[in-house]
């Protein structure tokens, strides 16, 4: 145990540090939540670890999309009112939930869980490609709708995937330029989302 923490109760100073590890909590904010917890009802803090196991342990990757889900296929891919013969294709599942916001996108989805990023040691073996590939050999789908993130990992990727599909005889599209280069598709508003996918162009 570190010496700030030494004067801390063991279980108080070790649920700061995990709070700690998760994305945009830094050390003020893991004790302000822990703190807040010790002080919530019990079964306020009984329910949100059950809610953490819930997502650990009943979630699983649909068969089809790779899209995180409680149930295999999907509600997106056993939805027949979707349009099956579109794919958009995004770098995570988190990813999905603006492009569904926007009400826009009827078709489905293909998850790659990560870009292309030689610095970081992934390549095309890494992401969830050749899935997307076999997705592709029915015939059924006509076009696929490229929605990495507009900066270098996710363009780079997008033009991978692109070399790889045009063979194929399907259209390959890319979303507008309305998403500013840098920036990730979970922070786009639903306006410039739309537009991004109203306005997206044959690559």
């Amino acid at each position: 145990m570190n010496t700030s923490s030494m004067s801390t109760a063991e279980p108080i100073a070790r649920l700061i540090e995990e709070l700690n590890k998760l994305p945009g909590i830094g050390p003020k904010s893991a004790q302000r939540l822990t703190y807040y917890l010790l002080r919530a009802p019990t079964e306020e803090a009984q329910a949100l670890a059950e809610a953490i196991r819930a997502v650990k342990e009943k979630l699983t990757l649909c068969s089809i999309c790779l899209n995180i889900t409680d149930s295999d296929p999907c509600t997106i891919c056993r939805n027949e009112e979707r349009d099956h013969t579109k794919i958009c294709v995004v770098e995570e599942p988190i990813d999905i939930l603006p492009l569904e916001r926007t009400k826009k996108y009827k078709g489905l989805y293909h998850v790659l869980h990560g870009v292309i990023a030689p610095t970081d040691g992934i390549g095309p073996d890494d992401l969830k490609v050749k899935e997307l590939l076999s997705r592709l050999n029915d015939g059924l789908v006509t076009e696929v709708i490229l929605a990495t993130n507009p900066n270098l990992e996710g363009e780079a990727t997008a033009m991978y995937l692109q070399r790889l599909i045009a063979p194929l005889d399907i259209r390959v599209t890319r979303l507008a330029r309305g998403l500013p280069y840098g920036g990730d598709l979970e922070y786009a508003d639903d306006v410039t989302l739309s537009r991004a996918l109203e306005g997206r162009q044959e690559m």
